[in-house]
């Protein structure tokens, strides 16, 4: 039973990074295409970037965004 307790937040720990790993794929070409000169100022400023191309993105990164509230 310990093992099995043990296993569970692992399982989800994993599922978590998958997701997140796949929100990171859908708008990393949108990324290198649109916000390269802004790829070395951090996230927050590659998110902005991202907003104000969003009618340019691909539909998989918009998706992305609005499943992530942006």
């Amino acid at each position: 039973m310990t093992r099995f307790l043990f296993v569970i937040p692992l399982v989800l720990m994993a599922s978590a990074a998958s997701a997140q790993q796949q929100g990171h794929d859908a708008c990393a070409r949108d990324v290198s295409r649109f916000c390269r000169a802004h790829m070395q100022e951090g996230d927050q400023v590659v998110l902005a970037c991202l907003k104000e191309n969003r009618p340019r993105l691909s539909k998989a990164c918009q998706k992305t965004l609005a499943e992530h509230g942006q």
